[in-house]
């Protein structure tokens, strides 16, 4: 049976300056699975509906439920903890 195992990242604080970065990932990671939803013939639908193919997350990121964007949010944090847990480091490119 699969048992997932991420990378650990509970030890790493995210610094301040990375979470409005952390929300324009989370707000394009629901463009990216937007996007591939409708190139696989999905459309809005109020519930979702696998044989008919509608989902009522097919919305703009700032139309979806608090919920919907939370779950974004946490794999959009994890993506950025993980890169510092690997050791690397981001910075914001100077003008």
């Amino acid at each position: 049976m699969y048992k997932p195992s991420p990378i650990d990242t509970s030890h790493i604080m995210l610094p301040e300056e990375i979470v409005g970065l952390m929300e324009k990932l989370a707000e394009n990671t629901h463009e990216v699975w937007s996007s591939q939803r409708i190139k696989d013939g999905w459309t809005y639908g109020e519930i979702r509906d696998d044989a008919q193919k509608t989902h009522p997350c097919l919305v703009p990121y700032d139309d979806l439920p608090e919920n919907e964007k939370e779950y974004d949010r946490v794999i959009s944090a994890n993506t950025l903890k993980m890169i510092y847990a690997l050791g690397y480091e981001i910075r914001r490119k100077e003008d």
